[in-house]
């Protein structure tokens, strides 16, 4: 088979580079907005670099591979959709409820499978967290908590393409509180700090975050992220039941350092971003997407996956900017999706 991967970027390259050394792959069309960068990539992996993302739909391929800025997701998605293309997109689908809907709209109009990159839930740890509490391990689930911290800030003219800390980082967790949990969100009640540079504040964005989330069966969950953390790049979630608990995250790159006298020493390499942390995980998603694609296994991750973790998103930030909890009911569709 074919694929078209419409961006080059950090993840671009590393889902370009796994799909290269797929055996079921035959080749792959790259296109960036920066032409140099795909063709550099292009002759590295022995590939073919297009001029732009007309080409890679006028060339012919049978399936693309979205990893281009956040803004252009949704109208990819949805030109993907009517030309009948299978498609594998990172998060979010788009930056706001509207534009999620209007893509999957036409994803389900054309009958085509749209699979989000939430890598999380390819990652041993949260799979292993999945089972223990599926299994009946923990006994009744009742207290949850997340984390993602980044160890440096992203750059100052990124900030505003993002969609905020709840949209592009916190997003992940909300995922993988339900993926773990099979539970839904029911309400939530968060708060951010711009305290940190001036850059989150002429963004309109805060450089830490944190909600206190409600399941429907009661349990409570907090998930919170900072754009700061000088020790490393840090992302773990603990589950507390009434018979056991376990944590994702914690192993000998954990990036802190105990204040016990016969606590675990600090790591002496701790992690330093998502890509180190989660390249097997990137890489796991992206063969699943081959196996999607040969009619080896059902998507493991559909659109309206990502649909659900926006929202509860979303109502972080109303919560935020509005200071009161806010019930997942509050955030409706805004918008009636239309396509033709």
């Amino acid at each position: 088979m074919r694929i078209g991967v419409i961006g080059t970027g950090r993840i671009g390259t590393i889902h370009a580079n796994t799909l290269s050394r797929s055996r079921e792959v035959g080749s792959l069309i790259l296109t960036d907005a920066d032409p140099a960068r795909a063709q550099a990539l292009a002759y590295r992996l022995g590939e073919t670099a297009a001029p732009g993302v007309e080409e890679i739909f006028r060339w012919g391929v049978d399936a693309v591979v979205i990893t281009t800025a956040t803004a252009a997701h949704a109208e990819l998605i949805g030109r993907a959709a009517r030309s009948g293309l299978p498609v594998f997109c990172e998060k979010p689908i788009a930056l706001d409820l509207p534009g999620t809907l209007q893509a999957l709209a036409e994803v389900e109009a054309a009958g085509t499978v749209l699979q989000m990159g939430f890598q999380r839930r390819f990652d041993p740890g949260y799979a292993g967290a999945r089972e223990a509490v599926r299994s009946g391990r923990l006994g009744r689930l009742h207290t949850v908590r997340a984390t993602t911290s980044d160890q440096s800030p992203p750059p100052p003219d990124w900030l505003p393409l993002s969609g905020g800390l709840f949209r592009d980082t916190l997003i992940h967790d909300f995922d993988a509180l339900r993926w773990v949990t099979g539970r839904e969100v029911t309400d939530v009640y968060a708060a951010g700090s711009d305290a940190g540079p001036p850059m989150f504040r002429q963004a309109g964005d805060v450089s830490t975050g944190g909600a206190l989330l409600t399941l429907d069966d009661g349990t409570l969950a907090t998930a919170t992220a900072t754009r700061l953390n000088g020790a490393g790049y840090d992302v773990r979630m603990e589950l507390a039941g009434e018979r056991d608990t376990v944590v994702v995250g914690l192993d000998d790159r954990t990036p802190f350092a105990s204040t016990e006298p016969t606590g675990p020493p600090a790591a002496s390499r701790p992690w330093t971003g998502f890509l180190e942390r989660f390249g097997p995980a990137y890489e796991a998603e992206l063969c699943a997407f081959v196996e999607v694609l040969r009619g080896e296994r059902p998507n493991p991750c559909d659109g309206q996956e990502a649909l659900q973790a926006l929202r509860i998103a979303e109502a972080c930030e109303v919560s935020r900017r509005e200071r009161r909890p806010v019930r997942l009911l509050e955030i409706q569709d805004r918008v009636q999706p239309s396509y033709g």
